[in-house]
């Protein structure tokens, strides 16, 4: 997911470099573009350093190279209008505010916003008179008509050296009102929540371990959902091809063991447990040093694995615990018999028979058995799934009396 974040001329943009970092906490990818009265204030260079992305400070380009403009920096506004999830301004000035209004498209960022149909949020901050002006409220509610979301400004002492409204609305609020238009509320903020994902492998010998067909995508799109909604990450992941979301504190692990030690260190640190990895239920009881030579049939002498959601169940305090069960038969019965003798707050079962969903897939059918209700999600993304088990958490942790923040 990605947003532009339009940075204005005002003594605020400084604290356009924060919200930066505050949104790509929650795995957002920001762009820059700055007004040419931005830059007397904040150099390019800072926000292309934060964000890791192209900063835009002109329509046809700007600094060494700009003689050499062509038809793609030309028409640049609309392609990043297009690809863009939302738009940010943080600080809008009461000049950005009037030519949004009056639909006056005469540098990148006016023609972006005429351009962009995405959501638009924008977080004022000018001197107190400036704001209080007849001229400045008629542009806000225009805007506010028109659907743009308007993070109205505190009070307090302003730059200018007077005291009133106009001053930028504190970084958090302004991110919290971004993700709301991105349609992640951010019912999740404060939580610490650990997600376990991917399968484990378990050592034959050096070349051979047992392991299974997990991909991991539903635990990192549970990791990066959290993120969205505010959480910070806990990620304990086994093996997998998949980046985990930039924001997330990750831990790789291999066997199953190792993944036992992470969770239970991380554990005390966690107000939510989400244990979506498919951990390998047997091991050898002794691994071979050297590669087995392949002489005929073998015989493989198993033990069971450690059960970390057993050891969870054991060692956590308040924490809300869901656990995920991958069944082929009685899916339900015996979803619901891990439920009681785990001791979890949740389970997330789905039959991985089924052709298409679950492993190796983006895409899952699940049923979310709690205590007190079971919630079908017929088959959708597992982005989606990701979400429909966090409304569950969040749910959970409610009624516990724990509110969410």
């Amino acid at each position: 997911m990605k947003i532009v974040l339009g940075v204005s001329g005002g003594i605020a943009a400084y604290k356009a470099a924060e919200i930066v970092r505050l949104l790509q906490d929650r795995g957002i990818r920001v762009q820059v573009v700055m007004t040419a009265a931005a830059e007397e204030f904040v150099r390019p260079l800072t926000f292309a350093a934060l964000s890791g992305e192209k900063v835009i400070t002109g329509m046809f380009g700007s600094g060494p190279g700009a003689e050499h403009a062509n038809v793609e920096s030309a028409i640049e506004h609309i392609a990043i209008a297009q690809a863009i999830d939302a738009l940010l301004v943080a600080p809008a000035t009461a000049d950005v505010l009037a030519r949004f209004a009056q639909g006056i498209a005469n540098d990148f960022l006016s023609t972006l916003y005429l351009a962009t149909t995405a959501p638009v949020v924008v977080a004022p901050a000018m001197n107190v008179n400036m704001w209080n002006h007849a001229a400045t409220q008629a542009n806000l509610e225009i805007l506010r008509q028109r659907g743009v979301r308007i993070v109205e400004p505190g009070a307090g002492y302003l730059a200018c050296g007077m005291t009133g409204s106009g001053r930028l609305a504190e970084n958090e609020t302004i991110v919290a009102a971004v993700m709301e238009a991105l349609g992640a509320a951010q019912d999740m903020a404060g939580e610490t929540v650990l997600v376990t994902a991917g399968p484990t492998r378990e050592k034959i010998d050096p070349v051979r371990y047992l392991t299974n067909r997990s991909s991991g995508r539903m635990g990192y799109a549970i990791a990066e959902a959290a993120l969205r909604r505010g959480a910070r990450v806990l990620l304990v992941s086994g093996p997998t091809a998949l980046t985990a979301p930039g924001a997330a504190e990750l831990t790789r692990v291999e066997t199953a063991e190792e993944m036992l030690a992470a969770v239970l260190k991380l554990l005390p640190e966690s107000t939510v447990v989400i244990k979506t990895a498919a951990v390998a239920d047997f091991r050898p009881k002794a691994a071979a040093g050297q590669k087995i030579k392949r002489k005929g049939e073998m015989t493989l002498d198993l033990e069971p694995t450690a059960d970390i959601l057993a050891a969870v169940a054991r060692r956590k305090t308040s924490q809300v615990v869901v656990g995920f069960a991958a069944e082929t038969e009685n899916v339900l019965e015996n979803a619901r018999k891990k439920l009681a003798s785990k001791s979890l707050d949740a389970i997330v079962v789905n039959d991985v028979s089924r052709e298409g969903i679950g492993f190796d897939s983006d895409r899952n059918a699940v049923t979310i058995i709690s205590h007190s209700e079971v919630v079908e999600v017929p088959e959708t993304s597992k982005w989606e799934v990701a979400h429909r088990v966090l409304d569950q958490v969040v749910k959970l942790r409610k009624h516990r009396g724990m509110v969410v923040r």
